[in-house]
């Protein structure tokens, strides 16, 4: 016997990319977007009483035969907090909420949003489990082992290709921001327009934060006081073509910002904080924030002046800047902690 198509949906879990995109494709399959978007309404479940659910979902469709509510963060306000219960007023709205839902008019599609992974526990998530008229999916980011995977189906998705290479120094550079990612994996794969696989070499030259991702693990090495990883990154950029005084530019640049991110973050500022604050994208702002924790605040200024000092020396003639790079990165290495 076939199922019955449901009328009540649980979509939760951080992956807000791949959640989103489900989403919009069950709106898609519903109809025309013009008619769709007349009948569908968006609740704040936060503040959302049942009555306010029960008035939308039990609407008439509006020339069509289905009309959709979308509910956000209703069962995550349903969900109690750990070694704490529920309200009372709480408790009979998820208790009346539970009675409620295997009843929904069979034109509604009721589809209940969390941005976090419920408890498997949930009341709500095991009705939706039990009941033939329920549905419920988890949506996961990949870890850093699955994520140059998902890139490579990405890409074929998008109608091209990637080499295994490519995929993973994506994955290092942008990390588990999916939409970044396929932003810049839309952006590859038109670049490459059939003619073959995306290279390690097209990422390089395409992804705006390829080269900062290099000078991160420059940055990185210096910060571990590993002297051998930092000269080795150091003159693998000049061999492929950086000019000295322009790594020296990004270096400067590097601690400027981590000098105003150790700042933020001894004030309780978290990645995002930074983020909005500077006005970087979150994924330098997420690595800045990491790095910041290698150096004091006195050890960072210390090392902008050397800095500045190196600039000066190269700029005035003093030193040759190939010279001047080895024995600033020499004497960052040694820097004591």
């Amino acid at each position: 016997m076939t199922k019955p198509t449901p009328t009540f949906y649980v979509l939760h879990g951080e992956d807000e990319f791949t959640r989103s995109e489900t989403l919009a494709d069950f709106k898609r399959r519903l109809g025309p977007p013009d008619t769709v978007d007349l009948n569908t309404m968006v609740l704040d479940g936060k503040r959302l009483t049942l009555g306010e659910l029960h008035h939308a979902c039990d609407a008439v469709p509006f020339l069509a035969d289905k009309r959709l509510v979308i509910v956000t963060g209703l069962l995550s306000r349903l969900s109690p907090r750990r070694k704490q219960t529920l309200s009372e007023a709480k408790q009979k709205l998820l208790d009346d909420l539970a009675n409620y839902l295997p009843h929904l008019p069979p034109t509604t599609r009721l589809v209940l949003v969390e941005d976090r992974s419920l408890p498997s526990k949930h009341p709500i998530l095991k009705l939706a489990k039990q009941e033939e008229r329920g549905y419920v999916k988890r949506f996961d980011r990949p870890d850093a082992r699955d994520l140059p995977r998902w890139i490579s189906k990405r890409a074929q998705k998008h109608g091209g290709d990637i080499e295994p290479r490519a995929a993973h120094r994506l994955a290092a550079v942008i990390g588990a921001d999916l939409r970044l990612l396929d932003q810049e994996i839309t952006k590859l794969v038109t670049y490459r327009d059939g003619e073959g696989a995306v290279t390690d070499t097209d990422v390089e030259t395409l992804v705006p934060y390829s080269q900062d991702a290099v000078i991160f693990d420059l940055v990185d090495a210096l910060g571990q006081r590993d002297g051998s990883t930092a000269a080795d990154t150091l003159h693998r950029l000049i061999s492929e073509g950086e000019h000295p005084l322009g790594l020296l530019g990004m270096i400067i640049r590097q601690f400027r910002l981590l000098i105003q991110v150790k700042t933020l973050k001894d004030k309780g500022a978290s990645p995002r904080d930074i983020s909005k604050t500077l006005g970087i994208h979150p994924f330098p702002a997420r690595k800045l924030h990491r790095q910041a924790t290698h150096f004091t605040p006195v050890q960072l200024e210390k090392v902008y002046r050397y800095l500045s000092e190196t600039d000066i020396a190269i700029k005035t003639g003093k030193m040759d800047a190939e010279l001047a790079l080895d024995l600033l990165v020499a004497g960052l290495a040694t820097t004591e902690r």
